[in-house]
């Protein structure tokens, strides 16, 4: 399977929490049956990428960095590349790249999805795909200056700024996945 007729699939079978999460997702089916190249960063118009927020082990910390050019806090995540076999396996590759840790857990389906604007290309989307990681008991973060300006451990009910509403729900949004995954129980709740 193709990495684009996986971000296919993977949308296809992914139930939205709420009308507007519902809409992206459309959304990113059409632009997935409109451009065979949406996967990669060359697809002007908007191309998939995929991301993470990773949390700790007991489930009250996430691992943000500090974005290099945009200065603000965010989560783990980029471009897909073509070792990607699977959107996931491109988040948990960028998570493991962007934090050092090794043994992260992704949950296997997105959490969030997020539209926004990006100067790839002279200006085009990135229509992220979004994730929950977690992180080993042991974990240690280890900054890599190429990666990105800064890495650090914060509350997830308590997170650093500059941030944005975008990190916010995500965060939110897989902390509470990753309980209910770990309780063996889906979380049907809105973010």
């Amino acid at each position: 399977m193709t990495l684009h007729a996986d971000a296919r699939a993977v949308l296809g079978a992914w139930t939205a929490p709420d009308a507007g999460q519902e809409e992206l997702r459309r959304s990113y089916l059409d632009h997935l049956d409109a451009h065979p190249d949406a996967m990669w960063r060359t697809c002007l118009p908007g191309h998939l990428t995929a991301s993470s927020a990773i949390i700790s082990a007991d489930g009250s910390k996430v691992a943000l960095v500090l974005h290099r050019v945009h200065r603000m806090w965010l989560q783990t995540g980029g471009h897909c590349e073509t070792e990607d076999a699977t959107l996931a396996a491109a988040a948990l590759r960028e998570a493991t790249e962007e934090s050092g840790i090794r043994g992260l857990t992704l949950l296997p389906a997105p959490v969030r999805l997020d539209r926004h604007a990006v100067p790839c290309g002279g200006g085009s989307f990135h229509l992220d795909v979004q994730y929950a990681a977690l992180a080993p008991a042991d974990a240690v973060l280890v900054v890599d200056p190429a990666e990105s300006a800064g890495l650090d451990w914060f509350p997830v009910d308590e997170l650093p700024e500059p941030s944005d509403d975008v990190v916010r729900d995500l965060v939110r949004t897989a902390a509470r996945a990753v309980r209910a995954d770990r309780a063996g129980q889906s979380d049907p709740r809105p973010a």
